[in-house]
């Protein structure tokens, strides 16, 4: 006599394992534990560079915790919002800063006098004389690196590491590190309204991403922080790009 075997039906996959979200608390503890960590490798040749927006701010807070004359690197271009330059004074003053305004080779003045109004014909040679030359040559005389950039800013940062070789245009290689770059912007909030850390007024007025004030504008898309910058043309000005 045959008999007919009906074949087990396949098992369900176990479920997925699904981690619980990272906490601010978690994000503080673990930042403030990589400052520490890489302060304690390199305690000299230290530079944090601040364009005085917020996450920039929360990096130097947590630093200065153990190193309170790092000099702190701005990129004075000329060209920033009175507002910026008015809360980089602030700041100085209120928690004494070891403030390094760093100028390009040529004034305002004269780079409209020999180019143009850049920033409208050819942003990416404007950044280039104004930001990206004067502190790759200043990042020359530094071994470690803190920045305020993170994952959630910009699409073109979604793969950026929280440490980095950095390589300078001369084969200088140094050690960039970014602490907040899986932070959220709430979590850059709270940890400013836990520690009483004024902001730039800029985002009261509904900027969310602040640079030079001819290439930036409120958000063309509220989904994308850096879309008020260039007028949405770029999303970097080339800081932050190693040397090929």
């Amino acid at each position: 006599m045959s008999h007919t075997i009906t074949p087990e039906p396949d098992a369900a996959p176990p479920p997925a394992i699904v981690l619980p979200a990272a906490s601010t608390e978690d994000k503080i503890r673990d930042a403030r534990a990589l400052i520490a960590q890489e302060l304690a490798a390199q305690s000299t040749d230290v530079t944090v560079t601040s364009s005085f927006q917020s996450e920039d701010i929360i990096v130097l807070h947590i630093v200065r915790q153990t190193l309170p004359n790092v000099p702190v690197i701005f990129l004075d271009t000329g060209y920033h919002f009175s507002e910026v330059y008015e809360y980089r004074d602030r700041m100085a003053r209120d928690w004494s800063l070891n403030l390094i305004n760093l100028l390009p080779e040529i004034t305002v003045a004269e780079q409209e006098s020999q180019f143009g109004i850049l920033n409208q014909t050819d942003p990416g040679r404007c950044c280039g004389i104004r930001k990206v030359k004067p502190l790759f040559s200043a990042l020359e005389n530094y071994k470690l690196w803190f920045t305020g950039m993170r994952r959630e800013q910009a699409k073109s940062r979604a793969a950026m590491q929280l440490t980095e070789a950095f390589a300078l245009p001369t084969g200088t290689r140094i050690r960039k590190v970014s602490p907040l770059a899986d932070w959220t912007t709430k979590d850059v909030w709270t940890y400013a309204r836990q520690h009483d850390i004024p902001l730039l007024s800029l985002y009261d007025k509904g900027y969310s991403s602040i640079g030079c004030e001819p290439c930036t504008s409120l958000p063309l898309d509220p989904n994308d922080p850096r879309s008020g910058r260039w007028g949405g043309q770029k999303q970097e000005c080339g800081i932050h790009i190693q040397a090929a």
